[in-house]
């Protein structure tokens, strides 16, 4: 079973890279994150595998982190997800704004990936809850919210600042992560007008 390549990137694909190992070839399929995090034609790369074996096809997944790895692995536990749609996934969370989208129960955040409609993306945020990967290699300071929370479910306390955060002109996904930075430090007890003063501390440093 192949976990890693260490090579040279041969080419790019719309949807693939292809990483040349002393003269022998694999193809990877990837998120488009982690083909943009490649680098360039000719220059070394690592890219965690994935491998799937079917009755009909062996195909390599690749990745540019063990934790997107592990996401993607969670994510097709999921009813209705398979690599596909755990890729368009990928392409557009990274493991730490989809570990603090699911955290939040915020469907429409995940539901922004090709693929996934409002039924799947409400299952997806339920099945989930509680889950982040875990391994050799995967940094919990990596997988946000849900994984700074233990439980992964974020209470209104940490919904409302992220909610405030939002509104007063941060992405989600920087508040998110400002806020689970919080958490680890401080626990989830901290109420919420704290919360955004700390949290705007964090987003300004």
């Amino acid at each position: 079973m192949i976990g890693k390549l260490k090579g040279l990137v041969d080419s790019f694909g719309d949807d693939h890279v292809l990483i040349d190992c002393g003269g022998v070839c694999y193809e990877a399929f990837c998120s488009s994150r982690t083909l943009q995090a490649l680098p360039r034609v000719g220059e070394a790369a690592v890219v965690f595998i994935e491998t799937i074996v079917r009755e009909d096809m062996i195909r390599l997944y690749g990745f540019s982190s063990e934790a997107e790895k592990g996401w993607f692995n969670l994510l097709m536990t999921v009813q209705g997800v398979g690599a596909r749609v755990a890729l368009s996934i990928l392409s557009v969370l990274s493991p730490s704004e989809l570990s603090s989208a699911v955290a939040l129960q915020d469907k429409a955040m995940i539901g922004r990936a090709n693929g996934v409609g409002p039924k799947l993306a409400v299952r997806l945020v339920t099945e989930l809850k509680g889950k982040t990967p875990v391994g050799p290699g995967i940094d919990a300071g990596t997988l946000g919210l849900q994984a700074a929370l233990g439980e992964g479910v974020a209470s209104s306390a940490i919904t409302d600042a992220v909610s405030a955060l939002t509104n007063l002109g941060y992405s989600s996904a920087q508040a998110s992560a400002a806020l689970a930075k919080i958490v680890a430090r401080e626990g989830d007890g901290v109420k919420t007008e704290t919360l955004i003063r700390m949290g705007l501390r964090e987003l300004s440093s």
